[in-house]
């Protein structure tokens, strides 16, 4: 399949079938192309797995390196609330 199959999102990586009724179409873990079925993902995995390792990675520093939420302040005295141990 040409390349311009795997950057269109809305039809299968491998195979190039678009979605529809019978045809659902999944989403790799890396969320850059879809697949039809677990043998079109077998065949296309060997073009696809350095863009997959490289966006999954790109993914995990953005959560890792994400600032914390701010913390609240007390509605009553405007303190900040402690820090909760979960």
């Amino acid at each position: 399949m040409s390349s311009d199959a795997a950057d269109d999102t809305s039809c299968c990586a491998s195979c190039g079938k678009t979605q529809s009724g019978d045809i659902k179409l999944k989403k790799c873990a890396c969320n850059l192309v879809r697949y039809c079925s677990v043998a079109c993902q077998k065949d296309h995995r060997s073009q696809h797995k350095a863009a997959c390792k490289k966006k999954l990675a790109e993914l995990f520093d953005e959560q890792l390196f994400a600032p914390p939420p701010p913390r609240e302040d007390c509605p009553i005295c405007f303190l900040p609330m402690p820090a909760s141990v979960d």
